[in-house]
């Protein structure tokens, strides 16, 4: 099988390239605007799981990027079996302060690329025969499918967060679009599933060492690996949508009642703990 994997030379992205080919013997092709970074992770994880790897820059926030990316594919006989779509950025900014460039880069990247690269490789996969024999594979316990996609939103989905706008606005798009895409690639034996995290211990978000380290040991955030395996795990069960973590489980419902003095102070709170 081969997995197509976005923002793959760092953080979650590294995760997902890691755990594909270690635990799931996948071969890969590994996206990223990380030139270097991209082919060090290709040759090392080749080396270490005895997979195919294939490192390829693209600036996934480019208008034409997803169909870029899919002629790559098909000009390289590359026949996507999993596609992550990870890649993603994180500003906290007051709106009118922000840069025009970056909120089209946001919104590109996490709307137009997301929604144009499921289209057109659901599409591949939803066309596809399975051969006798890869029908008869199994995957966490079931059957395998014609194809997964994996699409990373957040919990900020369903937060009216100050300084974040342009981030939760566009992680909402992906949660809803995935969640209703399951329904309509379930009975074309294609797996799509949406995974909504609280904050991950990346170094995404901008705070500081000892907030990460608090974060985590209170479980309100979750180390890199720990999110990927789960994510990994409920895509090959055809898992419609997940958030880890008990604490934000139990507290999404609560997000979208947030008082307004509350918000007001996670904002001062956050703004002077960024780095």
């Amino acid at each position: 099988m081969l997995a197509l994997v976005t923002g793959a030379s760092s953080g979650i992205g590294l995760q997902y390239a890691t755990q594909l080919a270690r635990d799931y013997h996948c071969d890969l092709l590994l996206v990223s605007n990380q030139e270097k970074e991209l082919q060090q992770v290709a040759l090392e994880l080749a080396s270490q799981h005895n997979i195919k790897a294939v490192s390829h820059y693209a600036d996934l926030s480019l208008p034409d990027a997803a169909e870029q990316l899919h002629d790559f594919c098909l000009n390289n006989r590359l026949q996507v079996d999993i596609l992550i779509n990870n890649a993603g950025v994180f500003f906290f900014n007051p709106y009118t302060e922000t840069a025009m460039r970056r909120i089209e880069l946001m919104l590109q990247l996490h709307v137009m690329t997301v929604a144009k690269l499921t289209r057109l490789f659901a599409a591949d996969m939803v066309s596809r025969q399975l051969t006798d024999e890869e029908a008869q594979q199994r995957l966490c316990g079931r059957k395998r499918m014609k194809g997964y996609i994996l699409n990373m939103s957040s919990m900020s989905a369903w937060m009216a967060m100050p300084g974040i706008q342009t981030y939760n606005a566009s992680k909402a798009f992906i949660y809803n679009f995935s969640k209703s895409l399951w329904y309509e690639l379930k009975p074309q034996n294609v797996g799509i599933t949406v995974m909504a995290p609280g904050a991950v211990d990346t170094a995404l978000f901008g705070l500081a060492p000892n907030l990460r380290r608090l974060a985590v040991s209170l479980t309100v955030s979750i180390p890199p690996e720990k999110l990927v395996k789960r994510a990994l795990r409920d895509l090959f069960r055809n898992k419609k949508a997940d958030t880890p973590g008990i604490i934000n489980w139990l507290s999404t419902p609560l997000l979208k009642h947030t008082p307004d003095w509350l918000l007001f102070l996670a904002l001062r709170f956050v703004g002077k703990y960024q780095k």
